[in-house]
């Protein structure tokens, strides 16, 4: 039920963060970058509808489409996911009316791309997403081996475009610098999420660090036997992964316990298994 609760509360937090992102910087500078919600940007500037109501009319079509063909493969995450972001833009659009930018600052771009792309990194590590054009996606990959995300890209890259005729070059280029960003700062912030440290320790006795890694890390790990290629001695290899916090103490503890050990740390961010993240 903790773990539960957790999730639930990281999905609503990464969502709500992408609904002020959407709503306060993106919908109000007209930027088009980005699936669903930069198309109900073009569609707001028509005045055929706002971009909140929009986007909710669109989420709820592309939801039911989902459950009605992927049935018990649709997500229900993806489906929580949609729904709550839909509610909150037009909810958002309601409370605050906005006709304008808030400021006449380049810098709201920045917040246009990272609020959203910081939600939705979270949303992807927990195998969730936001709905949208990825519930097309589903439905395409259930049915056929075509590239969708080839596809997905291309009519990003279409409608981010529109935005140099809808509104101007400036608005335009914005929309294709947030377009080219957009997508590399979620995968850096997924990596930075799930980033670990892989250590190898060559040591004379592994005990004190097992029992250190055991006990106060509260961590496994694995030893072998290994030889000196040079002195020919016997030698002892301990492998462990931590994460950030608990290899600055393992590292320290090992220079004060054995200072002669040899320690090879490495970063990644794919780790499967007990304690980390699983397939």
């Amino acid at each position: 039920m903790k773990t539960k609760l957790k999730s639930f509360s990281l999905l609503t937090g990464s969502i709500l963060l992408m609904a002020v992102g959407i709503y306060f910087f993106k919908f109000s500078n007209n930027f088009t970058f980005g699936g669903i919600t930069g198309l109900a940007v073009l569609v707001a500037k028509t005045g055929f509808m706002s971009a909140g109501d929009f986007t909710f009319i669109m989420n709820m079509v592309l939801l039911l489409i989902g459950f009605l063909i992927l049935g018990k493969d649709f997500g229900i995450m993806t489906a929580y996911c949609s729904i709550l972001l839909s509610v909150a833009l037009s909810t958002l659009e309601r409370l605050f009316p906005m006709t304008k930018p808030m400021t006449d600052q380049p810098m709201e771009l920045i917040f246009a791309i990272a609020l959203p792309a910081i939600a939705s990194a979270a949303l992807f590590n927990m195998g969730a997403s936001s709905g949208g054009t990825d519930i097309l996606a589903m439905i395409v990959k259930k049915y056929t081996s075509f590239n969708i995300g080839n596809a997905l890209l291309l009519s990003d890259i279409v409608i981010t475009l529109l935005g140099f005729f809808v509104f101007d070059i400036k608005t335009g280029l914005y929309s294709v610098l947030g377009l080219a960003v957009r997508s590399l700062m979620i995968d850096n912030v997924i990596e930075s999420m799930n980033l670990s440290k892989y250590f190898n320790v060559v040591c004379s006795d592994p005990e004190p660090i097992c029992d250190f890694i055991v006990h106060e890390l509260n961590r496994s790990a694995t030893t072998c036997l290994a030889k000196g290629a040079f002195s020919g001695d016997d030698r002892y290899i301990i492998f462990t992964a931590l994460n950030r916090s608990q290899a600055v103490k393992l590292r320290n503890f090992i220079k004060q316990q054995e200072p002669g050990a040899f320690i090879l740390i490495s970063n990644t961010s794919e780790i499967i298994g007990k304690g980390f993240h699983y397939v």
